[in-house]
């Protein structure tokens, strides 16, 4: 990975790059920078000596890492990862008194179109960006599976319900593991090479279900990952991967992609379902 003139600007400018690039880097620096991006908290007030330590490489390494991504050290590069955490923190009484600012409508009907808005932008990326042979891969392997194991949580956990929704509706066998509160690793036991799972999981990405994930790969259990980012530690092993970005409007993320997308697939499942079973 060469050294790069040009450095990023904000915690997602960095993302985006990483991103980009993760093909090419060596394996030292793609596994830095797949620890940053999982866990951006810890980056953030962490020593250098503690974050080489859970990215299991060489203190070395993450100046080295710094300086390819164009800067001075790695406490330079730290200092995006603190603006993301003071922005992320920003308050919710904060964020609702900017809806006001945002036009001179009626401020329901502001909010509201904002919110259509940003849905449709959430779409418009969907559709521009999705991997469709990737999305194919995913139902087809779901369509093969005995019992789909379900794991989300927090804001993930809402397009997991829409899901278990949908294939219960299609006759197709699923388990929610856990809840938004945390996750069952006994019933993920259950769970063989025959079976299939899907994991939601959006930056900052849940280490409960990063553990999951890492017990079901344990396991031999295809994974479908459901995240937004190639540097989602989801990725790690996953049979598909179906990445996917969301709009926000005044700081407030929407779900509009996700839950198209959940539906999505578990009809393409049980239509690969009935093709199989009718020999076409």
């Amino acid at each position: 990975m060469s050294v790069r003139d040009d450095r990023p600007t904000s915690y997602d400018d960095l993302c985006t790059r990483l991103a980009a690039d993760l093909e090419t880097m060596p394996k030292r620096l793609a596994q830095t920078a797949s620890y940053l991006v999982a866990h951006p908290d810890e980056v953030a007030f962490g020593t250098t000596a503690s974050i080489a330590e859970g990215a299991g490489v060489q203190p070395s390494t993450l100046i080295r890492f710094a300086k390819a991504n164009g800067f001075e050290g790695f406490s330079d590069l730290q200092l995006l990862f603190r603006e993301r955490l003071r922005d992320r923190n920003q308050s919710y009484d904060s964020r609702l008194a900017t809806l006001g600012q945002d036009a001179d409508q009626v401020p329901s009907r502001a909010v509201l179109n904002g919110f259509i808005a940003a849905g449709q932008e959430s779409l418009a990326w969907l559709q521009r960006d999705m991997d469709l042979d990737q999305f194919d891969a995913a139902a087809a392997l779901l369509a093969r599976a005995g019992t789909v194991y379900l794991v989300a949580r927090r804001r993930a956990f809402p397009p997991l319900i829409q899901l278990r929704y949908a294939l219960a509706k299609l006759g197709i066998r699923s388990e929610i593991c856990g809840s938004v509160n945390g996750i069952d690793n006994d019933l993920l036991a259950f769970a063989g090479p025959g079976d299939a799972a899907i994991l939601i999981s959006f930056a900052p990405y849940t280490a409960q279900t990063i553990e999951a994930a890492e017990q079901l790969r344990a396991q031999e259990v295809p994974i479908v990952a459901i995240t937004d980012s190639r540097l989602s530690p989801l990725c790690t092993g996953a049979a598909a991967r179906l990445l996917l970005a969301e709009a926000d409007y005044a700081g407030f993320r929407t779900s509009t992609a996700a839950m198209t997308l959940v539906m999505a697939l578990s009809v393409a499942t049980a239509e690969h379902r009935r093709l199989s079973r009718s020999g076409a």
